[in-house]
């Protein structure tokens, strides 16, 4: 039954409307984890304010605040795309030590703040950033209109989960269905000769989920990106949040992304 294309159809508009509740606000998941875990909730209320009466310190009581089913999880989420391609790059990055480290697109929050805790990096990225964060030198700029004086720009960039974006206008870019090429060509001019590009993308069965991103099968990627770079290596993240650094796809691995349906694929590019 779950190899039905019916099935497939049903859970895809499922996912869909599962996201467009979320946009407003709705998470059907909610009550189900709230009835689960409110009779805890209650009862270690009811025991901190019996305790309370006898305490030294006597705070008095604020809002409350249900943080419900959080005793039961891990003790931080060590998993899935950015967790594991910020970690990995950043600490390639660190090893290198490039004279210029430049990100096109990448998560400030993730791994921006990564390179920034230990060297400088220049951020290009099409909206504006108005914080001042040390060691992050911020340029707003449209890549798919880099100027001249700016090709072989760096020894050492990266674009991890970014371009899958370009041409969907998420970001307020142009619509362009061919957004993702023109963005590697760009990637491949700012980058020098001789120089490293860090790259990741979601990896699965080639398709667009309008407008949020697309997935890009192995397969598409090696033909992509060959007459562009060499491979120094490849890591990817398969559909349980698990990293696989270092890897050597064989031809049926390129063939099936390793079987995923949305991997992250994690690059270490250089261009000749």
């Amino acid at each position: 039954m779950l190899d039905d294309p019916k099935f497939a159809v049903v859970k895809r508009y499922l996912q869909t409307g599962h996201r467009l509740l979320g946009h407003l606000g709705i998470d059907p998941r909610t009550p189900i984890s709230t009835v689960r875990h409110l009779g805890s909730f209650i009862r270690d209320l009811r025991r901190f304010q019996a305790l309370a009466e006898t305490a030294e310190a006597r705070f008095p009581f604020g809002t409350l605040y249900p943080c419900l089913g959080e005793k039961v999880g891990d003790s931080g989420n060590a998993s899935g795309h950015y967790f594991h391609q910020d970690l990995l790059v950043a600490r390639r990055i660190f090893e290198r030590q490039p004279e210029r480290h430049v990100d096109v697109g990448s998560r400030v929050d993730g791994f921006v703040a990564h390179v920034a805790s230990f060297r400088a990096i220049e951020v290009f990225d099409i909206r504006p950033m108005t914080a001042q964060i040390p060691n992050v030198i911020f340029r707003q700029a449209d890549l798919m209109n880099l100027p001249e004086a700016q090709h072989g720009y760096a020894d050492s960039v990266s674009s991890l989960h970014a371009i899958e974006h370009f041409g969907l206008g998420r970001y307020g870019d142009p619509i362009d269905p061919d957004g993702h090429v023109k963005g590697v060509s760009a990637l491949h001019r700012l980058v020098k000769p001789g120089g490293t590009l860090y790259l990741s993308v979601p990896m699965g069965p080639d398709r667009v989920e309008f407008n949020a991103h697309r997935v890009f099968s192995l397969g598409y990627l090696t033909t992509l990106l060959k007459d562009r770079f060499s491979t120094l290596a490849f890591s990817y993240v398969d559909d349980r949040g698990r990293l696989r650094e270092g890897v050597m796809p064989s031809p049926a691995d390129v063939e099936t992304s390793f079987g995923c349906d949305y991997g992250c694929a994690i690059f270490e590019l250089r261009r000749p």
